[in-house]
């Protein structure tokens, strides 16, 4: 019997603790946050669940309260992940983040735009080396993208030969009367709108500009009406770039776009300035532009009661696509592999699972790579991502993802090369 903590139990950190309930071999789960009634509040659907408050910025209490885990999960902002890789580092259990943490303590003589890009390739090589020397393993970027994204991209790259250009997709149109910009963490999703983006072109990562490099699909998901995406901060086309020969064939081209109802209400505040961290002043006073856009979003619903007062108050709109574009060559011809997620809205996801369709997705794919870990499936020692499990390890979570009506189409097209991606 495996005892788990979860850090962190917003809307995806409690949808994990209430999944890790269900598994038979699961003794006990601590739900811990520094929100002690936010925990309470996810134990109380639980039947294994234990409240813990914790102050992840104290490496010392994350390790008191994980004594005796297997797995320390992290479902927090990345800020805290240094610490939580330590306590799993002292502790010698495993570690999942549905994140890439930054301001790793070794890398901060590296200039503030590259820290995060040295923090992951130090953290697979350094910290790898002890997860390996405590015969555990870590995991980091385990949410639906990355995540389940990655999953995916490794599922399309599978079907060619070689692969030049991955293009990673995911368009968000679920939304609610009730005001809610963002389903999942608002502190999250404002600091992946303000940062620049990666891409990876001609072997080499760049940096892109937020918003930027528009480009535009026509899908069945939107009855073929053509729809926006464009540059975002996210951790796939990073993972590509060091892991392309190993797990992408080649992999020399790489992107992440996204659209939709986020897009559309965060673009205006950046280019009014007000995603800033920068302080200044104002009247006499001393403020950050992004605190205080983030002071007034609501936080992400969890609680079932909420979201079926959410979802009877009225829904706008109920849909969204996460699609994958891989191109490359299959029996010496080029072709286009394109996969297309169909997953649970907003109102189906409540109706078989009291969750929202992004705690259905993010949360459940998040929970993917705990089952995995706790069924004794990771046989893999160090720190990896997402996309680094082998191909049994791939098709056994698609497997569990499509039990839960989480499924995909894929179609192979010839004689298709790759679009400029750039805009």
């Amino acid at each position: 019997m495996k005892k788990v903590m979860v850090c962190g139990c917003g809307a995806q950190g409690s949808t994990i603790c209430r999944k890790l309930d269900q598994e038979p071999n699961i003794e006990e789960v601590i739900c811990a946050d520094h929100d002690f009634l936010r925990a309470e509040s996810v134990s109380r659907l639980m039947k294994k669940g234990k409240p813990v408050k914790v102050d992840a910025s104290n490496l010392d209490e994350i390790i008191k309260a994980a004594q005796g885990c297997e797995l320390l999960v992290n479902v927090m902002p990345l800020d805290f992940g240094p610490n939580m890789l330590k306590a799993a580092m002292e502790l010698g259990c495993c570690y999942q983040d549905l994140s890439a943490c930054e301001n790793i303590p070794e890398c901060m003589d590296v200039n503030e735009y590259d820290r995060w890009l040295a923090g992951i390739r130090y953290m697979y090589d350094e910290y790898g080396k002890v997860f390996k020397k405590n015969d555990t393993t870590a995991i980091i970027g385990t949410g639906s993208a990355p995540g389940l994204m990655c999953v995916l991209a490794r599922k399309c790259v599978n079907e060619l030969d070689t692969c030049d250009t991955l293009n990673m997709m995911v368009y968000e149109g679920v939304e609610a009367k009730r005001f809610l910009p963002f389903w999942w963490s608002t502190d999250v999703a404002l600091a992946d709108m303000q940062e620049d983006a990666y891409a990876l072109e001609d072997g080499k990562l760049i940096r892109t500009e937020p918003f930027s490099r528009k480009i535009y699909r026509s899908w069945p998901e939107y009855d073929m009406k053509p729809v926006m995406l464009c540059e975002h901060a996210h951790d796939e086309p990073v993972y590509v770039a060091f892991n392309s020969k190993e797990y992408f064939k080649g992999c020399r081209n790489a992107y992440f776009k996204y659209g939709g109802v986020g897009i559309r209400f965060a673009e205006p505040l950046y280019r009014a300035g007000l995603l800033s961290r920068k302080e200044e002043e104002v009247d006499g006073v001393e403020i950050m532009p992004r605190d205080v856009i983030l002071k007034h979003l609501p936080m992400a619903p969890k609680d079932p009661e909420e979201i079926r007062k959410i979802i009877e108050e009225g829904v706008v709109s109920d849909d969204g696509a996460f699609v994958i574009e891989a191109y490359g060559k299959k029996d010496s011809k080029d072709v286009m592999v394109e996969l297309h997620l169909s997953a649970p809205g907003l109102v189906e996801s409540y109706q078989k699972a009291a969750m929202t369709g992004e705690m259905y997705l993010t949360g459940q794919g998040a929970f993917m790579y705990t089952k995995l870990f706790v069924n004794d499936m990771i046989t893999q020692k160090g720190l990896i991502s997402s996309d680094m499990l082998n191909d049994k390890q791939v098709e056994q979570y698609l497997k569990w993802m499509e039990e839960l009506g989480i499924t995909y189409d894929i179609q192979i097209k010839e004689g298709i090369l790759p679009e400029d991606l750039k805009g």
